[in-house]
């Protein structure tokens, strides 16, 4: 049988091996770049409006949050295709 779900651990495996770049922009934003195993990239970016309240660590948490959902959409969407291939 073949396997019809991603896991949590598929998707932790896959963002822990992947290439994290941090960049902090115009001193309130944070920009997180993730080169996926296979060389993919996602880009995600979290903002603030006033310069005072940035925090790099919660930006990037944001960031890290959204790059994961997308590797669930795009897991979820390779496993599709491959099912259907079938």
């Amino acid at each position: 049988m073949s396997k019809n779900k991603i896991t949590v651990a598929d998707v932790e495996a896959i963002y822990e091996n992947s290439e994290i770049k941090v960049s902090k922009e115009f001193g309130k934003t944070t920009v997180v770049s993730c080169k996926l195993p296979n060389g993919f990239v996602i880009v995600e970016s979290s903002s603030c409006v006033d310069p005072i309240n940035f925090d790099a660590a919660m930006g990037m948490e944001i960031c890290k949050q959204r790059i994961v959902n997308k590797i669930w959409e795009l897991e979820g969407y390779k496993l599709q295709c491959e099912l259907a291939a079938q």
